[in-house]
């Protein structure tokens, strides 16, 4: 046990290094000639989503780069499908180009024969991009995993869990007897697939994202805002179609409220209606970003004082910070899968 536990802890020391060297190379690319180094610049290139996958830059500078389906639909132009390779560096092709400036940067958009963006006429996009990618690479572990698991289940029964089945079956039972059991009670069986699939889903690109490569790790696809704006819908639609009587009586005719009051608490009911899925959408965004965030800060600590005197310092504090983002995976699927629990079971109480 403690020569396994030894060889992990090697390899997370491995996975750090390898993050810092890959960023190190990177960052070099962002030092200008003057020394200086631009840190926002290269902290937000690592967190946004793009549509090529940047892996490393060589010492001679050329750079390592997988570049990635682009889809694109029009009504002049119908669909065009070709490789975002063409449209790299600024260049246009079959009158789209990827916005590098202004509100609309990192989106393809469409340009007349005099080069002119046309704002108005914007393609619909529906490219393979680092976070699309991340997360089918997700979907696709979760399936591998739990169809192995079932299939384990299958052959030996319910008996002493072994190999994949010794992590996962305690996690599961943790869902269902501490979030799905407390908060919606004897109907807790209809919502536990949604409730399963939230909490890994979330803790699998959590996990990926701790990793820098090789592709599909490293996306940051849970601090997309995008994605969780989705998957805080997918708990507010759950929300309103579970609710029952009981539910939305309390929203537009709350018990023991004078009738005068009604108008002003109706309103504030359908806003709190919205506010709990914002909430769900932005703590998930805000804390898996910012993490992300601190993690290059500190390695950019080191180009910032130009000294290798920081490195030490700067590494150690990286390490620190890649052990508190495992427990804030963990962590972030286990509230947003709880606070998913809550709203549903909100939603659904016993008429007294």
């Amino acid at each position: 046990m403690k020569t396994r536990n030894l060889i992990s802890f090697f390899i997370f020391l491995l996975l750090v290094g390898t993050t810092i060297s890959a960023f190190g190379q990177d960052a070099k690319e962002k030092t200008g000639t003057e020394g200086e180094f631009d840190a926002s610049t290269f902290i937000l290139e690592h967190i946004a989503d793009s549509h090529e996958w940047h892996i490393l830059t060589k010492k001679n500078g050329e750079s390592i780069t997988i570049y990635l389906p682009v889809i694109l639909y029009s009504k002049e132009k119908g669909l065009d499908i070709f490789t975002s390779k063409k449209l790299a560096g600024g260049n246009e092709y079959k009158g789209y180009k990827l916005e590098e400036e202004g509100d609309l940067k990192g989106k393809i958009v469409s340009v007349n024969t005099q080069g002119t963006v046309n704002e108005k006429n914007l393609p619909l996009d529906f490219s393979m991009t680092k976070a699309v990618v991340g997360m089918l690479a997700a979907a696709l572990i979760g399936l591998i995993i739990f169809l192995s698991l079932s299939r384990s289940y299958r052959k030996s029964g319910i008996s002493h869990p072994k190999g994949i089945q010794s992590f996962l079956e305690p996690v599961i039972l943790f869902v269902r007897d501490d979030i799905a059991i407390p908060n919606l009670g004897h109907k807790y069986e209809k919502y536990m697939p949604y409730l399963l699939t939230a909490f890994f889903f979330i803790l699998i690109n959590n996990l990926m994202g701790l990793i820098p490569f090789p592709p599909p790790f490293g996306a940051n696809v849970t601090g997309n805002i995008a994605v969780t704006f989705v998957m805080a819908t997918c708990t507010f639609v759950i929300t309103q179609f579970s609710g029952n009587k009981t539910y939305w009586k309390h929203i537009f005719a709350a018990p023991g409220v004078p009738f005068w009051l009604l108008p002003i608490m109706i309103p504030v009911e359908i806003i709190g209606l919205f506010s709990k899925p914002f909430a769900l959408m932005i703590r998930l965004f805000a804390n898996i970003t910012a993490g992300h965030i601190i993690v290059l800060s500190l390695i950019c600590l080191i180009f910032i004082f130009n000294s290798l005197s920081v490195a030490p310092v700067s590494i150690f504090f990286v390490i620190f910070m890649d052990f508190l983002e495992l427990l804030v995976a963990f962590l972030q699927a286990y509230i947003f899968t709880l606070l998913s629990a809550l709203f549903i079971g909100m939603a659904i109480p016993e008429n007294h």
